[in-house]
């Protein structure tokens, strides 16, 4: 600065510097009111549609497989059509775009177009599961018509044998509301979780950890990019103890009629096989059963839901005489050879309670009460021990209480006394409530598997046994996480001639002439049994109007078999009861010795000749 002057150049670069930035600012209001009022809506539908998108990855659920490693449930990809609702409302138009494309091909969308107006932006909704490939091709095909549609993939259980393990396995489904709200930290929306049996009980190990990632996607919902991602965590795979061929054997040998099936080994309380009918498609689930076909299933009266073997509980029949033996042996009520006389009746009071045989059986000892099943001798003995004598011996055999076997809803069955029915019933006990319990009647109530797991204690020697399904837990890579070992539960302590003696009578059921068991006998291996028949309803006792009486099937009787072989160191031990089927010979034995013969052909490796049943 000079004499206060500036100079004249100074003051020209001043000018131009403010020129170019008005200049700069104009072009920026005018780029600015362009973006924002003329491309404005245009660019707000680009950010609507240009998102982020989370998506979770469901896990695959652990293999389940039999003791020998065979698959019996698996995973296979399941195609579901998901819709992410966006605030513009011309989106909102696709699920209607995708009604009428499947309506041009004559198939429904089964979804409830209402269920959009409560929907939460960028939530995915499911508009249809496991569609068909002609469904996939449809969506893909027309995918720039359907804006904020796509097609995910998951994966769902593959039940490869479905009816005949469903009792079992159970299935699996989508959590509910209810059990998310119960389950914050462990279940989110779209989850899967058992639903019934061992998918049920073993979820926590079996379901895996969900994965997640973050995708940058289009207007028309098109992945642009992956942002990041959460690799899921398979489920831990889980091996059984049940040996497919004897399960399938057992499945077969009910030929679709009503009961169960249990196959144990006694020896550690394994089980082999645990058969249930009628019995469902766990597969079906995958696919969105109609309340309609829930309904049906729910009020079927054969109860094809249920597992029978653990949740069905019966009258015991003639396999309770065992322990009605077992008790007056040890009471010392009769010894080996005392002869009770069987005319076909037992007489109390003005009551007559008759023997299954009509002429009744003459003079029987305990060997041949047994092998013939004689009504009278137990009647006689179980008067003699009384209710709570009786009792006390059951629970012995583990009756009168779950078993403790790892699925849910198992029954404890009843053992009647003087107590529980003054508690439950408010009555006094009746003697003659003490005849009809001696031959497995009256309150009497049991499951398959605890008649299994009975005769299993007395087959071994006298151990109780915890009966389990399931042999271990190992993750994805084969490293064991759990491991299922037999566990006892207790001890019969019964002398060893009273076992001697009772073994020796459960062979000649089998194997003696006269025998209620010999369906079941098998050429080259001893076996030792039980039959049984219990009553659904009373009967008169009178002969002629028995035979006038018409039963309507749900009220004939349940046919049961109890069996182990070999009679010496036993190796397996099978339970039969079949509903509303008549005698436990004819029908129950038949079927044991279908499944003994799988068994003992397994195990020598070749057939192994049946036997034919001639009564």
């Amino acid at each position: 600065m000079l004499n206060g002057q500036e100079p004249a150049e100074f003051k020209e670069r001043i000018r131009i510097a403010i020129g170019v930035l008005l200049f700069a600012f104009c072009v920026l209001t005018l780029r600015m009111g362009y973006l924002q009022i003329i491309k404005g809506e245009e660019f707000k539908k680009k950010s609507e549609n240009n998102s982020v998108r989370f998506r979770q990855i469901k896990p695959l659920r652990g293999l389940i497989m039999d003791r020998n490693g065979f698959v019996l449930v698996d995973n296979r990809p399941s195609f579901d059509v998901l819709y992410i609702p966006n605030r513009t409302k011309a989106s909102e138009l696709s699920v209607e775009k995708l009604r009428e494309l499947y309506k041009s091909k004559a198939m429904e969308l089964p979804f409830d177009q209402s269920v959009l107006r409560n929907a939460q932006p960028y939530l995915p909704i499911k508009l249809d599961k496991n569609v068909s490939m002609e469904k996939v091709a449809l969506i893909e095909t027309h995918s720039l018509d359907l804006p904020g549609i796509y097609v995910d993939i998951t994966p769902v259980r593959l039940y490869v044998e479905g009816e005949m393990l469903a009792p079992i396995i159970g299935y699996t489904g989508e959590v509910t509301q209810a059990e998310m709200e119960k389950n914050r930290n462990k279940y989110a929306y779209g989850d899967v979780s058992g639903k019934h049996g061992l998918e049920r009980f073993f979820d926590d190990y079996i379901r895996g950890r969900r994965g997640a990632e973050l995708v940058e996607v289009n207007v028309l919902g098109k992945e642009i990019k992956n942002l990041g991602r959460i690799d899921p965590v398979s489920g831990h795979n889980m091996t059984l103890t049940i040996d497919f061929n004897i399960q399938k054997a057992a499945w077969d040998a009910i030929e679709g009629r009503a009961g169960s099936v249990v196959v144990m080994n006694p020896q550690d309380g394994s089980i082999l096989a645990m058969a249930s009918s009628p019995s469902f498609d766990p597969n079906m689930f995958h696919e969105g059963i109609s309340n309609e076909v829930w309904r049906k299933l729910q009020a079927n009266p054969f109860a094809p839901l249920s597992n029978k073997a653990i949740s069905g509980q019966y009258p015991p029949g003639s396999t309770y005489k065992l322990i009605v033996a077992a008790a007056a042996l040890e009471e010392g009520i009769i010894a080996p050879e005392t002869r009770i006389f069987c005319d076909g009746f037992f007489t109390l009071g003005n009551r007559k309670y008759r023997c299954w045989k009509k002429g009744g059986h003459g003079y029987v000892n305990l060997h041949k009460a047994i092998v013939e099943s004689c009504d009278v001798y137990f009647y006689t003995v179980g008067k003699m021990l009384g209710v709570d004598k009786i009792a006390e011996y059951a629970k012995r055999f583990g009756l009168g209480e779950v078993a403790g076997i790892d699925l849910p809803n198992e029954k404890s069955g009843l053992v009647p006394t003087r107590e529980w029915k003054l508690t439950r019933r408010k009555e006094v006990w009746q003697i003659g409530e003490t005849i009809s319990i001696s031959i497995g009647q009256g309150f009497n109530l049991l499951t398959t598997l605890q008649l299994a797991n009975a005769f299993g204690s007395f087959a071994n020697g006298g151990t109780v046994w915890k009966p389990y399904l399931v042999k271990q837990i190992e993750s994805a890579d084969g490293a064991v996480r759990k491991e299922f070992l037999p566990e006892k539960k207790g001890e019969l302590k019964l002398n060893a001639k009273t076992m001697e003696l009772l073994n020796d009578a459960l062979r000649g059921v089998v194997n003696d002439p006269g025998g209620t068991g010999y369906a079941a006998k098998l050429p080259g291996v001893e076996v030792s049994g039980k039959t049984g028949t219990s009553q659904v309803v009373g009967l008169p006792q009178d002969e002629r109007a028995r035979r006038m009486r018409v039963l309507a099937s749900f009220h004939k009787d349940h046919a049961l078999f109890a069996c182990y072989a070999p009679s010496k160191n036993p190796e397996i031990v099978v339970a039969i009861i079949m509903e509303n089927a008549g005698g436990g010979g004819a029908v129950a034995a038949p079927i044991a010795r279908r499944i003994l013969n799988a068994y003992f052909e397994g195990q020598k490796g070749k057939p192994r000749q049946d036997v034919a049943y001639n009564p």
